[in-house]
């Protein structure tokens, strides 16, 4: 009995031995590089990895949209005769979106930072602050009185929760990019980074400078005015500054506007409608049905949108069967799709990143569509470092006469790429290609053959308003007055999807399409934001259903 008892007892040692060996062994393989043999992270030197990493954290106010292949487009109720929407077979990768639009209070707190950061009464940050701001009189009709609106729905608190509208598709990019240089501090500063509060110490003047992605990345050093160094955080080691880098796992991609084909992709959320491996049908609206109303016995008959139901009608009777809205309404306060997005359809359209134009190549792009690619590089100066705009405030005047900043102190400065990047590449050969194989002359290779006469002889021939300024800086706005335009689509165009509560059913089909300058905004169409998924295409493994065999 005790021989059988010793051996149980060496039985058991063996096996937790080989377990923690295995389990040591497992750790520490991660460690030690497979091509080299060399320690990874070694308190020595050498190479430095965040061997830890497992999957890219779910940014603030966003979703988990898995990607996957599906339609866009549709030509059914082609009322418009647009014919923009032919279906084409897309495949989406993985993705992030907000999971409401961009709200009044959520805007408000970028315009708090801008005025608080780059004060408007310092002559040098005036425009900063003014080009952000939306256009309140987006409200104002000729022949309606909506001037309690004007005054107040952009900073009443009665309005926080609704979507921020009035702002064109440039202020919608820049609050993006805003958006990725707060989201970024605050992540260094969890991670010791960064010291913690840092970040109250620039709005609260104490710092004269301010952080961005990027200008971190490349030149740390250059942050927050040059004074890095006293907002080191824990990290810090043996009074050397440690900075996180890509390969830190810690800077989150940029966020931006999503494009079409994943707004669509996101709004249509057919991944409710799944059965196996193919989709049960094709959705009209982002919920089941084709129907506006509720069908099931609890709201049995509600809206399921914010939408015009019909001439001087925007919200309907009042009661229970109102969609509660003769505007904007409250986010949240329509169920969600499939991905548990908000408003897909109905309250205001939204902007999205594509340059419109009515046809969709997908001979050339099938993954990921997207038209609207300016690749630019990093600018470096003549000490062979990337170009820091320290005091230099880069400004655009639109067509409309309002002054942007494009730039802010602390950014990095960008340039086209060059024949440097694109000599002998077949992926690309230019900078811009926002018209790349758009139908236009200057898309075909035997556009070199057209004279000067010739090449007038444009597709897409918009007006061409002019903003000029005279000798004492007055702004002169210039009308094209000519009757020999054939188009309103160019270059800086730009879509806008979904239905809002000044339209009417139809336009709350996903697939639907419409287009604005990017200078133009009005009081039903905002933004929500989007952020590319690095790694894996799910978060979780996929289980493999396995059928019993038919007997």
């Amino acid at each position: 009995m005790k021989k059988h008892f010793i051996k149980v007892v060496l039985s058991c040692a063996i096996v937790m031995g080989s377990f923690t060996a295995c389990k040591n062994s497992s750790s520490s393989s991660k460690n030690v590089s497979r091509a080299t043999g060399w320690k990874i992270n070694a308190k020595e030197g050498g190479f430095q990895y965040n061997s830890d990493f497992k999957e890219q954290e779910t940014p603030p106010g966003t979703v988990f949209i898995e990607g996957g292949t599906f339609t866009k487009g549709k030509v059914q109720d082609d009322i418009m005769h647009d014919w923009n929407n032919t279906p084409t077979q897309q495949h989406v990768q993985s993705f992030y979106m907000d999971e409401t639009e961009v709200t009044n209070v959520m805007y408000l707190e970028y315009l708090d930072y801008l005025k608080a950061v780059y004060p408007p009464e310092n002559p040098n940050y005036a425009n900063i602050y003014k080009g952000a701001l939306p256009d309140t009189l987006v409200w104002r009709n000729r022949l309606g009185f909506n001037e309690t609106m004007t005054n107040n729905y952009l900073r009443h608190p009665a309005y926080a929760e609704y979507p921020v509208v009035g702002v064109n598709w440039v202020q919608a990019t820049q609050y993006a990019e805003w958006r990725t240089d707060r989201v970024n501090e605050a992540m260094l500063e969890r991670e010791g980074y960064l010291a913690q509060d840092s970040k109250y110490q620039v709005l609260n003047g104490e710092i004269d400078g301010t952080f961005s992605t990027e200008a971190y990345l490349n030149n740390p050093e250059s942050v927050y005015g040059g004074e890095i160094d006293s907002l080191q955080g824990k990290q810090k080691r043996d009074s050397i500054n440690v900075f996180a880098k890509r390969s830190s796992g810690i800077i989150m991609p940029e966020y931006r506007l999503p494009t079409e084909t994943e707004w669509e992709y996101a709004a249509q959320a057919l991944v409710g409608s799944r059965e196996y491996n193919n989709y049960r049908g094709r959705k009209k609206y982002p919920w089941e049905g084709d129907y506006t109303r509720n069908g099931q016995r609890v709201g049995r008959g509600d809206q399921l949108a914010n939408f015009k139901q019909g001439k001087g009608d925007y919200g309907g009777i009042a009661g229970w069967s109102d969609d509660g809205a003769d505007i904007t309404a409250q986010v949240k306060s329509y169920k969600p799709n499939d991905f548990g997005l908000y408003d897909m359809a109905g309250n205001v359209s939204e902007w999205v990143a594509d340059v419109y134009r009515p046809i969709v190549d997908d001979e050339i792009s099938d993954f990921n569509y997207y038209r609207g690619n300016v690749f630019l590089k990093k600018a470096i100066g003549e000490d062979g470092k990337v170009e820091i705009l320290t005091d230099k405030i880069v400004y655009d005047t639109l067509p409309n006469g309002k002054i942007v900043a494009i730039n802010l102190p602390g950014e990095i400065k960008e340039v086209p790429v060059t024949d440097e990047e694109t000599y002998l590449r077949t992926n690309f050969d230019q900078s811009d290609n926002r018209g790349y194989r758009d139908g236009d002359p200057g898309s075909s290779r035997f556009f070199a053959r057209f004279n000067d006469e010739e090449d007038n002889r444009k597709m897409y021939d918009s007006p061409k308003h002019k903003v000029d300024r005279d000798s004492t800086g007055k702004i002169l706005r210039q009308y094209d007055t000519s009757n020999y335009r054939t188009s309103l689509i160019n270059d800086e165009v730009r879509v806008y999807k979904g239905g809002s509560w000044r339209d009417r059913a139809f336009w709350l089909d996903p697939s639907q399409r419409r287009y604005l300058p990017q200078y133009m905004a009005t009081d039903d169409i905002g933004f929500r934001c989007a952020m590319s998924r690095v790694g894996s295409k799910s978060k979780t493994k996929n289980k493999t259903i396995r059928h019993k065999k038919a007997r």
